[in-house]
């Protein structure tokens, strides 16, 4: 299959305003609050699932990445917890899944579980949220207690998908066809276990041709895990996926180790 060719980073921010991100209007009332700490770089081995222990909402809080972990202009949003991506609203169309349409469904999952933001599940135990702006990109970055069973089943699942969901159409409830692509993406080999996609959208926004492309990355350490999405209607910064997660995943090692990050630097505060 010919892929198109990966969308160009450049500005959109005519687009941006009426369509990347709905607002309040779609709040889910379920966003976590906002965490003020930094942790140091550095690599430690991987903590045994048998051996960690459950998050504390502080501890899932301090696990929370920064600006200072992602680099580049990333800066702090205060509104992560109403974003909502209305290009990601669609129904799947059955009839694309020639001889496997059970993976319809997979592939309705994943859309519901991006604009939602429930990619993980529901936590069983504490959990954050913290979301960052970059022009017009969005990076939102997750972490808590869901079970290790959980987390297996859902990098499984994930894994899956580049297959299951190749190439697909959905229909929005304006009637207008999207084409959603899913493949496999690198990201450093952090946490106990690990999945990552690129997930790109194209169809129409606003009366205009649009494409959004997201990355998606989930990571496991003993029974606490965390997701990052990251990405916008000019493209995906990889490099900011792969820090999210490599800082990540140091982070929620060091608090489930029971250290206690550094504070966030004041000039993001």
């Amino acid at each position: 299959m010919i892929r198109p060719s990966r969308p160009v980073r450049v500005l959109a921010s005519a687009l941006v305003a009426g369509v990347l991100l709905a607002t309040a209007a779609c709040t889910d009332e379920s966003g976590g609050p906002e965490a003020v700490s930094v942790s140091p770089a550095g690599e430690r081995s991987p903590v045994s699932p048998s051996a960690t222990p459950a998050l504390t909402g502080a501890g899932a809080q301090a696990a929370l990445i920064t600006p200072a972990d992602i680099e580049d202009n990333w800066q702090l949003a205060t509104d992560a917890a109403t974003w909502r991506n209305s290009m990601l609203v669609g129904k799947v169309d059955v009839a694309d899944f020639l001889t496997a349409k059970s993976d319809a469904a997979d592939c309705q999952r994943l859309l519901d579980g991006l604009y939602s933001d429930s990619l993980l599940g529901r936590a069983s135990g504490a959990s954050g949220l913290r979301g960052f702006t970059s022009e017009d990109a969005r990076m939102l970055y997750q972490a808590g207690d869901y079970g290790s069973a959980n987390l297996d089943a859902t990098l499984a699942w994930l894994n899956t998908l580049p297959d299951k969901c190749d190439q697909f159409t959905a229909t929005g409830k304006d009637g207008g066809k999207r084409t959603v692509q899913v493949v496999s993406a690198k990201v450093p080999k952090s946490g106990d276990a690990r999945a990552a996609l690129t997930v790109t959208v194209q169809g129409n926004a606003n009366g205009q041709s649009a494409t959004y492309t997201t990355d998606v990355a989930v990571l496991r350490i003993g029974a606490s895990g965390a997701a990052v999405t990251n990405g916008g209607l000019s493209g995906v910064d990889h490099d900011s996926t792969a820090l999210a997660v490599q800082t990540g995943a140091q982070r929620l090692q060091d608090v489930l180790s029971g250290k206690t990050p550094a504070p966030m630097p004041s000039q993001f505060d």
